[in-house]
């Protein structure tokens, strides 16, 4: 009896003639940003001391841990940088990209206008502020995938790529 052959994407270890095989599938990363909403204007963060993107503004963002909900994600990313709480139907999943920069992402972008809570810098080692801007004047140096985002949102666009030649 010949053993199964397994397809070249299977992420897993498989038995093939009595010899353990493993392959390994490509992974990408995957991120969370939201858009805290107040009278027509979005709530922005100046990145420092992160090694990444310092100076200039994101929104609140992070990575899933891994066994993560999106959801939950930036519920647990509102109360670690703004020191907020929200409530799963407080969120809206408003837009997904597919982002290419030092590493491959998927980035999912949630929206809220409703938390509980004052909004402070509970991360002021890695934030030199936060600050409401219009969304029609954001700062010129906003990141720009999360610029190209938050256009996509006010715009209906759901799904985009971005940094790809």
């Amino acid at each position: 009896m010949h053993a199964a052959r397994m397809p070249d994407w299977y992420p897993a270890i498989y038995v093939n003639g009595g010899t353990a095989v493993t392959t390994t599938r490509f992974a990408l990363l995957c991120a969370v940003h939201l858009f805290l909403e107040r009278d027509g204007a979005v709530l922005l963060l100046q990145r420092r001391n992160t090694g990444y993107e310092d100076g200039n503004y994101s929104v609140i963002a992070g990575h899933l841990d891994g066994g993560e909900e999106v959801i939950a994600a930036a519920i647990r990313e509102a109360r670690e940088e703004a020191g907020i709480t929200l409530a799963p139907d407080d969120l809206r999943v408003v837009g997904v990209m597919h982002r290419q920069s030092d590493a491959e992402y998927i980035n999912f972008f949630v929206a809220a206008n409703h938390w509980t809570g004052e909004i402070t810098n509970a991360e002021p080692d890695k934030c030199a502020e936060l600050a409401w801007f219009p969304r029609d004047g954001l700062p010129p140096n906003v990141i720009p995938y999360v610029r190209q985002a938050l256009e996509n949102y006010a715009r209906g666009i759901w799904f985009d790529s971005f940094g790809w030649a």
